[in-house]
């Protein structure tokens, strides 16, 4: 509910924005078609998997430790929102390696910044997110899972919101409040920047960007976003 509502909000501001609307309709249709394909791949056909074939996956596996780690929700939800956000933040650097960055790159067409290309990705490279794996695990494990599927939920809420530009400016007292620790649209927008300058792989938190020396730091987004892939529709969504 709060990831859809998050969705909700985000598209309405977006589509009564008179600016934001004149660019959307300037977007090429096959970016269209890849940003839907994605968006429908990433909150409808993951969450499915999630749900059946990986929980089910743990179930065989582990047949009994369902509901074996009893803890209190509020940590189930720092698990979520703290701890599987710095395996996130690895997973996300390995997938700017040169072993995977081929199905990632895709993502990095992006040329401006809005919650429709949230999810732009080559198809395979969802599997190699780890929220595919853990997120079902945790959920499996935990007697009590609901703080946990909080944090999950919000981390997604938030991914929304950092491929908008609806940022705090800053000189206000939210952009106070949130840009030492969160990672502001703005942020990530320097994560699109066609310089690939390699920095903000951060999910949620700063920090870790800030501990491994790849955070950058700007209350401006940058000039130009996005790479140039010269790949067929087909091999944008599939490889080939």
């Amino acid at each position: 509910m709060v990831i859809f509502l998050t969705f909700i909000i985000l598209v309405t501001v977006t589509v009564i924005d008179k600016n934001r609307w004149s660019i959307l309709l300037k977007k090429k249709l096959s970016d269209w078609f890849l940003d839907t394909v994605g968006l429908l791949f990433q909150g409808i056909i993951i969450p499915v998997l999630q749900y059946t074939i990986v929980f089910k996956f743990y179930q065989y596996f582990l047949p009994h430790y369902q509901g074996s780690l009893n803890c209190h929700p509020l940590v189930g939800f720092c698990l979520s929102f703290i701890c599987v956000d710095y395996l996130y933040y690895w997973n996300h650097r390995l997938l700017h390696s040169s072993w995977l960055w081929k199905l990632h790159q895709v993502h990095h067409t992006v040329t401006d910044m809005d919650v429709f290309g949230t999810s732009r990705n080559t198809l395979w490279t969802s599997f190699l997110i780890i929220y595919l794996w853990i997120h079902p695990l945790f959920i499996y494990l935990l007697d009590n899972p609901t703080g946990y599927i909080f944090g999950a939920s919000l981390t997604s809420a938030l991914d929304l919101w950092r491929h908008s530009v609806f940022s705090p400016s800053g000189e206000s007292w939210l952009f106070r409040c949130l840009s030492p620790w969160l990672i502001l649209p703005q942020d990530h927008g320097w994560h699109h920047a066609a310089s690939d300058i390699q920095v903000n792989f951060g999910g949620n938190w700063k920090i870790w960007d800030r501990l491994h020396q790849t955070y950058w730091k700007s209350s401006a987004v940058p000039e130009k976003l996005g790479i140039e892939v010269t790949w067929k529709l087909s091999q944008k969504l599939l490889l080939f």
